[in-house]
């Protein structure tokens, strides 16, 4: 079987690439190895009526307006900005630290414990915290979510790591913000509506079954297309586990509540779907949904979430990309193809801007 361009995996740069090159009148085919569209962009409903991010919180956030009139072609979104807290000493603390927690909890005159060019994550996170808000907020939280010293880490990882100066709750600060108001499958379904799409097929192992006359775009984890011959690559990923409360109207204060101490069992973070969903809704619903992410090595890439921020993965991953660029006809790209985290705006322009390289060329 032959196609035009044949994009492997239906996650959000599989999506929004099929999607702008079938609007330029191409003729594409996606593959998606799951039963599933989506990749990890993909909710359902629980039988009480509340919705559940299969695959961990999706936050909707952009300060794009080309991005988020992109998303609207295929969802309309109920405002959402997410408020996170923390469980620290038994206290529900604001995450990120506000200016009234960082005073209640180390004063007003503190400084950053590290002084000179930080070599890891540790170090990284000192040279703007002090050690007591290290300790309590962040150590503990990074150590249970790779399995490793946080001193063993990129330094390039404490780049997300934000303090605030003022009480803003907010996580993000984005000029757009919501949820896809029927959920984030019905927003896939949408985006790659009229685009022949075959599911449960693995092109890793079909290669020879499917060939793409212009261009092969792969999505998919870049050192499972070479084989693995140079080494694997090492992902971190979450076993999920899912409790129904019929008697609770509410159990936390917010949808997430992050779980720094190891002393309080090995999940990183406990949600609670409901605050999610809007107020008109979830008053009609009798009990509420929790779920406890705990984190793992998987070696099943369809669990593949997150790719390890250490020196030795970055530079196998380096030496496949390297062998990538030089390969005509195939660009491998998003999430696991560029080894690279991104949030959901960011893989969206990220496409977007992939697809116009694509028609250009």
């Amino acid at each position: 079987m032959e196609v035009d361009y044949l994009v492997v995996g239906s996650g959000l740069t599989g999506s929004v690439i099929a999607r702008s090159v079938v609007d330029a009148g191409r003729e594409v085919l996606v593959l998606e190895r799951r039963a599933h569209a989506g990749g990890n962009v993909h909710d359902h409903p629980h039988p009480s009526g509340i919705r559940v991010h299969t695959y961990g919180p999706h936050y909707f956030r952009t300060s794009s307006d080309r991005i988020w009139d992109f998303v609207n072609r295929f969802a309309s979104f109920e405002p959402y900005e997410a408020s996170l807290q923390t469980l620290v000493a038994g206290q529900f603390e604001p995450w990120p630290p506000n200016a009234s927690a960082m005073a209640r909890l180390v004063g007003s005159s503190w400084h950053p414990e590290f002084q000179g060019q930080p070599d890891n994550f540790e170090e990284a996170c000192l040279a703007k915290l002090p050690r007591a808000i290290y300790e309590h907020f962040i150590k503990g939280y990074t150590e249970k979510q790779w399995g490793v010293p946080a001193r063993t880490l990129s330094a390039e990882l404490a780049n997300r790591i934000q303090l605030r100066n003022d009480d803003d709750t907010r996580l993000m600060r984005h000029k757009h913000q919501g949820l896809p108001s029927r959920g984030y499958t019905a927003f896939i379904a949408r985006m790659l509506e009229g685009i022949p799409l075959l599911m449960q097929c693995d092109y890793v192992r079909n290669r020879d079954r499917v060939r793409p006359r212009v261009l092969l775009v792969f999505t998919g984890p870049i050192d499972e297309f070479f084989d693995h011959d140079l080494g694997r690559l090492v992902y971190r990923g979450q076993r999920r586990e899912h409790e129904y409360l019929p008697d609770q109207t509410y159990y936390q204060p917010c949808a997430q509540v992050n779980n720094p101490d190891p002393a309080n069992g090995a999940h990183v973070r406990t949600l609670e779907w409901k605050h999610m969903m809007p107020r008109r809704y979830a008053e009609r619903i009798m009990g509420t949904v929790i779920t406890r992410e705990t984190p793992y090595t998987p070696e099943d890439p369809e669990a593949y979430e997150y790719p390890f921020p250490d020196a030795r993965n970055a530079e196998l991953y380096r030496r496949y990309r390297e062998r990538a660029e030089q390969m005509s006809g195939t660009l491998i790209c998003g999430r696991l193809g560029e080894y690279r985290y991104y949030d959901m705006d960011q893989a969206i322009g990220r496409a977007l801007v992939l697809a116009e390289r694509i028609l250009a060329t």
